[in-house]
C-alpha cells in the first residue's frame, strides 16, 4: 500500500490528526496585555482634588479587584492555550470578555462622574489612571472576543464516534 496521509487514524497522542484546526492564541495574548495594562492603571492616579491625588488602589477596592480578576483570566486563557487541544475553551473566553466589558464600564463611570462617596465632594477630577484603565479594559475585552470566535474545546476525552470516523458505511458525528 502507498504512504498514509495526514488524515488517517493515528495514535491518540497525535493531536493534529483528529482536529487540525486549532484556535489562534493571539486573542489570549491581547487579552493578557489588556489585563496587565488595567493592573498598571490601578496604581496610577484615578481621582484628584486640588491638593491630592488618589490611585485606583486607594480610591475604590473594586478597581484592584477587577485588575486581579483580569490577571486571573489571563492566566487561565494562557493555560488553556497551552493545554486545550484546540487552544481554548469558549466559556472561559466569553467570561473573560464579560469581565473586560465590566472593567470598561468601571473606567467609563469614573470618566463621567466619580462613583461612590467621592462624587459627593466638590472638586474631584478624573486622572490619567482612568484613561489608561479604559484602554486596558477595551484591549482585554477585544482580545477575549478574538479568542472566543476561534474553534473551541478540549477534545481529548471524546470517543471515536465524536471525531467523525466511518462506522458501517456512514460517518458518525
Amino acid at each position: 500500500m502507498g504512504a498514509m496521509s495526514n488524515h488517517t487514524n493515528t495514535p491518540r497522542n497525535d493531536r493534529n490528526t483528529y482536529e487540525p484546526h486549532r484556535a489562534n492564541p493571539m486573542g489570549a495574548y491581547v487579552a493578557t496585555a489588556g489585563a496587565v495594562i488595567f493592573l498598571i492603571a490601578t496604581f496610577l492616579a484615578w481621582i484628584a482634588t486640588d491638593d491630592k491625588s488618589f490611585s485606583g488602589y486607594e480610591s475604590d477596592t473594586l478597581i484592584p479587584f477587577t485588575a486581579y480578576l483580569g490577571i486571573g483570566f489571563a492566566a487561565a486563557l494562557l493555560y488553556a492555550a497551552k493545554r486545550a487541544t484546540r487552544r481554548q475553551h469558549r466559556g472561559l473566553s466569553l467570561s473573560s470578555m464579560a469581565a473586560g466589558i465590566a472593567a470598561t464600564g468601571l473606567a467609563l463611570s469614573y470618566m463621567f462622574e466619580v462613583p461612590g462617596g467621592a462624587e459627593r465632594k466638590a472638586g474631584f477630577d478624573t486622572e490619567i489612571g482612568v484613561y489608561v484603565g479604559l484602554i486596558g479594559a477595551i484591549v482585554w475585552a477585544v482580545g477575549s472576543f478574538l479568542l472566543a470566535k476561534e474553534p473551541e474545546g478540549d477534545i481529548e476525552h471524546r470517543n471515536d464516534d465524536d471525531r467523525g470516523t466511518v462506522h458501517g458505511g456512514h460517518t458518525a458525528n
